[in-house]
């Protein structure tokens, strides 16, 4: 049986479940529940707290799991990403109430000890690293360090705190499948990383169905090449043709507003619930 670990609470919790249930596994219908059999499928969930997933996994306890790019790096654990999930996007970064100022011989407050560190020694910075759980904001004011590193939204947490962000981003993170490469994957695991491929395309791409003049279908299909070139149909209707491809969800519109101006007619769109490609 495959045992999958996914967050049990925080911003990645709902879109993970919501993911899981179009790849077609079943999910808890109650938030306090701990675990979800889906025997159908042959798994098992647990929903953890999302720091500990990739703990749970690296130790071999667990086969699979979803959490955050930056808490996957903080934990250190030997666990690699299988699939980035296109969710729960953030952005980690320091902040201080003077944006100006370096970050040598600092105070540093985080949540993220591991990630703060790695990243200071990278960039060759003496600056002391103070461990908190939790929120951070209020280390500066409450005098427990000069800087903060944290992930950051909007940023209005960190102008109510009165910090300003400082220099780049530490991490660009976002929520991702993990696993241990090393350990190699089962047929399930391969099969629930396809599963969720699938759903991914399914949210990117729509399908697009036209008719257009022969003459005009090469133009058409440059402006429609599909994932592996688009489906051409003979037309009742002689000179002209039926086409079908996969198109960015982004651009569709103005892929019908062009392909409209080139003579094509009876555009229709159409959702994709699921696919393999």
């Amino acid at each position: 049986m495959l045992r999958i670990a996914l967050p049990n609470k925080g911003t990645l919790a709902r879109p993970a479940t919501e993911m899981l249930l179009e790849a077609g596994y079943r999910q808890r219908t109650d938030e306090r529940d701990l675990t979800c059999l889906d025997g159908a499928n042959d798994v098992e969930f647990f929903y953890l707290r999302p720091r500990d997933i990739a703990t749970y996994v690296g130790s071999g306890d667990l086969d699979l799991g979803v959490t955050g790019q930056d808490l996957l790096l903080d934990s250190a654990s030997p666990v690699s990403e299988l699939l980035t999930l296109g969710f729960g996007q953030a952005t980690f970064r320091f902040a201080a109430p003077d944006a100006g100022g370096g970050l040598d011989g600092k105070r540093i407050a985080t949540a993220y000890p591991q990630l703060v560190e790695r990243y200071l020694d990278t960039h060759h910075i003496a600056a002391e690293v103070v461990r908190l759980d939790g929120a951070v904001e209020n280390a500066v004011r409450l005098g427990v360090a000069d800087v903060i590193a944290d992930v950051v939204a909007t940023g209005a947490t960190l102008r109510q705190a009165g910090l300003t962000p400082i220099g780049e981003p530490i991490l660009e993170s976002e929520a991702v499948l993990v696993g241990r490469v090393e350990a190699g994957l089962s047929t399930q695991a391969n099969q629930l990383v396809r599963r969720l491929q699938g759903v991914l395309v399914a949210r990117r791409y729509v399908m697009l169905v036209y008719d257009v003049r022969a003459d005009q279908l090469d133009q058409a299909s440059a402006l429609t090449p599909g994932i592996e070139g688009p489906t051409i149909s003979p037309l009742h209707r002689e000179g002209w043709v039926a086409v079908q491809a996969m198109v960015p969800r982004a651009d569709v519109h103005k892929i019908m507003d062009e392909l409209y101006d080139i003579g094509a007619r009876a555009i229709l769109v159409t959702d994709i619930h699921a696919c393999r490609l």
